[in-house]
């Protein structure tokens, strides 16, 4: 007797065992938790993707910087170097006529009785 009421008690424990289990893999693959983890998961290689390419520009940008100073010590390169003074060029007036003549001076006649 004591033997029945032991593979009993261990069938009816299975048995709600396995229905616990079934119950929660059911409520997992509804449509609307499936959506959540999948959004999760994106969300997560997301950020995991923004992490490394943000890293990888800081990377560069060291890299740079640091080949810029070998390049700027390899061929003499000064920090500050002096400029030449900066040129003015003047794109319109002509310096070598003077103001005056230049101003008297028109291509164009407003004489309106010039072309009969």
């Amino acid at each position: 007797m004591f033997r029945r009421t032991f593979w009993f008690t261990t069938g009816v424990a299975a048995g709600v065992w396995a229905t616990t289990k079934v119950n929660r893999k059911l409520k997992q693959l509804t449509p609307e938790n499936l959506a959540a983890t999948a959004a999760n998961k994106a969300l997560e290689a997301g950020h995991r993707l923004k992490d490394r390419a943000v890293g990888f520009a800081l990377d560069v940008r060291d890299g740079m910087a640091q080949r810029e100073a070998e390049l700027g010590e390899a061929l003499g390169i000064n920090e500050n170097p002096e400029l030449p003074a900066p040129r003015r060029f003047a794109a319109i007036e002509n310096r070598n006529i003077p103001k005056s003549v230049d101003s008297d001076r028109t291509t164009y006649s407003y004489n309106r009785n010039e072309d009969h």
